[in-house]
C-alpha cells in the first residue's frame, strides 16, 4: 500500500479541547436553561433573537420568500425520502407466536414519543437535511418532532430549510445551532422541550455534544463531517473520481475525501484532475482546507487489497468506480451507504434519490448503518405463559436458580409449579 497523499488528522489534543468546551456548554444549559442558551447563541451563533421558537407568522414569512421552483424541488425530496422510509417500514413485522405449548412470545414495534432533529445550516442551506431526519420519524409514527437549526439567514433559518421541515411533518422549529441546541433538546429549557432521541448530522461540536448527552437521551449515531472513499482501477474516469472526492470535501473543512486505487496512473490522473477542478471553487470554500488536511490518495496492489483497505477505513460513503463494481460491492462489509458504478453519484443521495444521507462516520460503519425509519422505533418483547408451559419453564427456573444460589428467583418459580 502506497500513499501518494496522506491525511493530517485531528490530534488528540484538539479532540480534548472540543470535549471540554462541549461539556461546559451542556452543564451550563442543564443548570441555567434559557439564560445560558441565549449566551451561547450570542457567542457562537451570533444570534440575538428574542425568541428561539419560530412562530407560525415567521414560518409563513420565511416560506413566502421561496419561488415555486424551489418548493417543487423540496417537495420531490420529501416525497422520495418518505417513499423509501415507508418501504422500510413495510418490511418490519411484529411477532406473536407460540414457541411451545403454553409459551406465547413476540415483539411489538412501537414509535418513540418525542424526537429532536438537528439540521445543520452553518455554510449552506441544505435543502434535504431536514427531510432526511424528519420524514423517517413521521413515517415511524412519532407523536412529537421538534427541529433545531442555526439562525444563519437574516436572523432566522433559511426559508428552504423551514419549508422542508414543515413539508416533512415537523411540529416545532427552533433557531438554535451547535452543541447548545443538542444540550437544550436533551435536558430541556424554559423554551425548548426535552426529547427522547436526538438525530441528525453536524460538525465536531454537535457530534461531541450528542456523545456526551447519550444516556440521558438516545441518539441516532455520531455522524460527524462527511467522508467519501472512491474505489478505482485502471478503467476509472479520473475526472469523475476527482469531482466525487471534491463534492464531499466541500461540506466541511474537516471532511475526508479518499481515493483508493489499484492503478498508480489513475492516482496521478486523479490528483491532476483535483488540482484542475479546485480552480473552479470560490476562494472561501471549505474544499481547499478539507483536501489539504484530510485528502488521501492510496495505491494498492490489487482488488483484494482495495477491499481490505476500504473495510478498514469503514467510510460513510463508498463509491465504487471500478469496472467490476457489482462484484466488489458484494464483498464490501463496512460502509454507511454504497454507490455502485461511476454514475451513481453520492450527490444523488445527498439531495434526492431517497436513501438517507445521515450516515455513520469515524469507523462507526463497522457496527451500525445510517439513519432510517427503524431509528425511531422500539422493538419491545412480551410473553404469556400458560398451561403446560408453566411447569416446563418453572421446573427449569427452579433448578437453575438453585445452582445460581438465587433464592428469590427459585421461590418465585416454585410458587408457579402445580
Amino acid at each position: 500500500m502506497n500513499y501518494l497523499k496522506k491525511a493530517n488528522l485531528m490530534s488528540e489534543e484538539e479532540n480534548t479541547d472540543v470535549a471540554k468546551i462541549v461539556s461546559e456548554i451542556i452543564d451550563n444549559i442543564r443548570k441555567d436553561g434559557d439564560v445560558s442558551l441565549k449566551k451561547y447563541e450570542e457567542n457562537f451563533g451570533k444570534s440575538n433573537r428574542e425568541h428561539f421558537k419560530l412562530s407560525k407568522h415567521e414560518i409563513e414569512k420565511q416560506i413566502s420568500k421561496l419561488d415555486e421552483e424551489t418548493k417543487t424541488l423540496i417537495d420531490r425530496v420529501v416525497n422520495r425520502i418518505r417513499d423509501f422510509s415507508e418501504a422500510q417500514m413495510n418490511s418490519l413485522k411484529p411477532i406473536d407466536q407460540e414457541f411451545d405449548s403454553g409459551i406465547r412470545m413476540g415483539h411489538k414495534i412501537l414509535p418513540i414519543e418525542k424526537v429532536g432533529a438537528y439540521v445543520p445550516g452553518g455554510r449552506y442551506p441544505l435543502l434535504s437535511s431536514g427531510a432526511m431526519v424528519v420524514c423517517p420519524a413521521k413515517v415511524a409514527g412519532v407523536k412529537k418532532i421538534i427541529a433545531c437549526s442555526p439562525a444563519t439567514y437574516e436572523g432566522s433559518i433559511h426559508p428552504a430549510t423551514v419549508y422542508g421541515l414543515i413539508q416533512s411533518g415537523v411540529d416545532e422549529i427552533y433557531a438554535i445551532g451547535g452543541a447548545q441546541a443538542i444540550a437544550s433538546m436533551a435536558y430541556g429549557t424554559e423554551t425548548v422541550p426535552n426529547v427522547d432521541i436526538i438525530a441528525g448530522p453536524g460538525n465536531k461540536f454537535v457530534a461531541e455534544a450528542k456523545k456526551q448527552v447519550f444516556g440521558k437521551v438516545g441518539i441516532d449515531m455520531l455522524a460527524g463531517p462527511s467522508e467519501v472513499i472512491v474505489l478505482a482501477d485502471e478503467s476509472s474516469n479520473a475526472e469523475l473520481c476527482a469531482s466525487d472526492l471534491l463534492a464531499q470535501a466541500e461540506h466541511d473543512p474537516n471532511a475526508r475525501a479518499i481515493l483508493i486505487t489499484t492503478s498508480e496512473e489513475n492516482a496521478e490522473n486523479v490528483l491532476s484532475e483535483v488540482s484542475k477542478q479546485l480552480k473552479e471553487f470560490k476562494e472561501d470554500s471549505p474544499v481547499f482546507k478539507a483536501w489539504e488536511k484530510q485528502g488521501e490518495v492510496i495505491v494498492v496492489e490489487n482488488i483484494e487489497e482495495l477491499i481490505v483497505a476500504s473495510d478498514e477505513i469503514a467510510g460513510e460513503h463508498i463509491h465504487v468506480h471500478c469496472k467490476n463494481y457489482k462484484k466488489i460491492g458484494d464483498q464490501l462489509k463496512n460502509y454507511g451507504s454504497l454507490f455502485l458504478g461511476e454514475n451513481s453519484s453520492v450527490v444523488f443521495s445527498d439531495k434526492v434519490s431517497g436513501t438517507n444521507h445521515t450516515l455513520p462516520t469515524n469507523k462507526a460503519a463497522r457496527f451500525t448503518g445510517g439513519l432510517w425509519v427503524g431509528t425511531y422505533l422500539k422493538f419491545v418483547t412480551f410473553q404469556e405463559i400458560s398451561g403446560e408451559g408453566i411447569n416446563l419453564l418453572a421446573n427449569h427456573a427452579v433448578n437453575q436458580s438453585r445452582i445460581e444460589g438465587l433464592h428469590g428467583h427459585e421461590m418465585s418459580a416454585q410458587k408457579r409449579l402445580k
